[in-house]
Order: C-alpha cells, then sequence, then structure tokens
C-alpha cells in the first residue's frame, strides 16, 4: 500500500506528459546538419516513455520542451493528431530563439512508441521529417525497456553549448542519418548487438561532427572515456544528450547502476 501511494504521489508530482528518449542519428533533424546530407533521407530515432521517474535535469530528455508542453496543454497531451502537436509545440517553444530546438524533441514527446524520423532538406527545408515510421509492437516496446540501460553521470554544465565546432562532412552526416536507420531496425528485430553498433556509430559521428557534444572545457567529466568503458563490455553505448546526461548502455545483461524505461505504445 506505502509503495502505491508513492507511485501516486510522484506520478502526480511529475504529471502525465510523456518524456522523450533519443536514440541514434540526433543533430539530423537540424537543417544546418540535414542540408550537408548526400544521401538524404537521413533518420534518427526517439522513443515516447512512460513519466514514471523524475529525470536528471539538462540531460537530453527533452525537459525544457516537456515543461513548454505542460503549460500550453494544462499538463496534458490533447486528443489530436501527433503530427499538429508537434508543430504547435514546435512553434511554441522555438518562438524567437535564433537557435532553435530540432523537432525530434516534440515529436518524441507526442508521438507513442518507437519511431524512426526521416530528414530530407529539400522537404520543409529539414525542419520536420519528410516521413515518419512507427513501431507500437507491445513485445518490442517489452523488449527495448529492457535493453535500455540509463547510466546517470551529470547534467551538462551550465553556459555549455555544443556548437563551437562544426566539421559538417558530407561523408559523417550521411553515416549519421545511416546509425538512425541501423537503429529502427535493430529495434523492430529485436537485436541487441545491432543496437549497440548503431549507437557505437551515433557517437563516432556526434564526435567528428561536433566534437563540443562530449569533449569541452566547461565538461567536467571525460566523457569519451567513460563511454568507451562501457562500450568494450557491452554491445553499444551513447549519451543521452550533449555534454552528459544518462549513458545509455545497450545490453541484455544487467548494467550495475543503471534504471530503465518503460516504452509507451498507443493504445
Amino acid at each position: 500500500m506505502a509503495g502505491q501511494e508513492t507511485a501516486s504521489s510522484v506520478r502526480a508530482l511529475i504529471g502525465s506528459i510523456p518524456n522523450r528518449l533519443q536514440l541514434a542519428g540526433g543533430w539530423i533533424d537540424q537543417p544546418f546538419v540535414s542540408q550537408h546530407n548526400p544521401t538524404p533521407p537521413g533518420s534518427m530515432v526517439v522513443v515516447q516513455i512512460e513519466p514514471d521517474f523524475y529525470p536528471m535535469e539538462r540531460s537530453g530528455l527533452a525537459g525544457s520542451t516537456r515543461t513548454v508542453a505542460a503549460k500550453i496543454w494544462n499538463g496534458h497531451l490533447p486528443e489530436r493528431s501527433p503530427d499538429a502537436l508537434a508543430r504547435e509545440l514546435y512553434a511554441a517553444e522555438n518562438e524567437g530563439k535564433p537557435e532553435p530546438s530540432g523537432s525530434q524533441d516534440m515529436i518524441g514527446l507526442v508521438y507513442p512508441g518507437v519511431n524512426r524520423l526521416d530528414y530530407d532538406y529539400a522537404v520543409d527545408g529539414g525542419l520536420f521529417p519528410s516521413h515518419i515510421e512507427s513501431c507500437n509492437d507491445p513485445e518490442v516496446a517489452r523488449w527495448l525497456g529492457t535493453v535500455l540501460n540509463l547510466v546517470p553521470v551529470a547534467p551538462r554544465p551550465h553556459g555549455y553549448s555544443p556548437l563551437g565546432i562544426k566539421n559538417l562532412e558530407p561523408e559523417w552526416v550521411s553515416k549519421l542519418g545511416r546509425s538512425g536507420i541501423d537503429c529502427f531496425d535493430a529495434i523492430v528485430r529485436r537485436d541487441v548487438t545491432a543496437l549497440g553498433e548503431a549507437l557505437n556509430l551515433n557517437m563516432r559521428c556526434w564526435a567528428t561532427l561536433l566534437p563540443h557534444v562530449v569533449r569541452h572545457p566547461l565538461i567536467g567529466n571525460d566523457l569519451m572515456a567513460l563511454l568507451g568503458a562501457y562500450q568494450a563490455d557491452y554491445p553499444g553505448a551513447m549519451y543521452s544528450g550533449c555534454g552528459g546526461g544518462y549513458l545509455i548502455v545497450a545490453s541484455e545483461a544487467p548494467v550495475p547502476g543503471a534504471l530503465h524505461v518503460t516504452v509507451r505504445v498507443q493504445p
């Protein structure tokens, strides 16, 4: 009974709007990246997860976008098409911003299940996907929730920006978009080895294209050394966002100190 009361209290505090987990391919949703892709569309994967834990702040789980959503929608997702909701939320969060957030943040919050977002700069200027492929298979969702292990590392530092250096080499932009395709395919097949390989490829792309994502004077931890250690012991790993957050480890074996997520699928 006490456990049920605690869960109810936590849920009341957190609210009912889902959280979002970004997997391989992140940054391809930004037009300044996708415009350099020689093999469009490039893809990334977002997963809608239940708000059953209080996430670390500034950890790449779209917390600021979720705050805006809670404000404009009074704490609940409206019963409208997810495409319309994503565009409304994109406009609300990015109004007046010189460096707008990518649309994957909004899409991940309002689209249930596992979603592959395909971005082509020639379509909508790369602001929104040219296509969204969704998987709401309950068995896939349960499997993914067991093999994604989130190890808390640290919030991204105050005053930090990942955009100080941009090495937008077309070959690596293409590989970034490919990592999202590989990631989605691996999840649908429930192949943890292929999932890990996609996460690892994503991190190689991030370190090459936007090195301040993982190395920056304000980042106090050696993120690449920690990443390499987990990649050596498990099928693969990537960070949940820029500058740290959680280390997402793909593994069917237990990962000490990790937490699991509950993937939210369409009823």
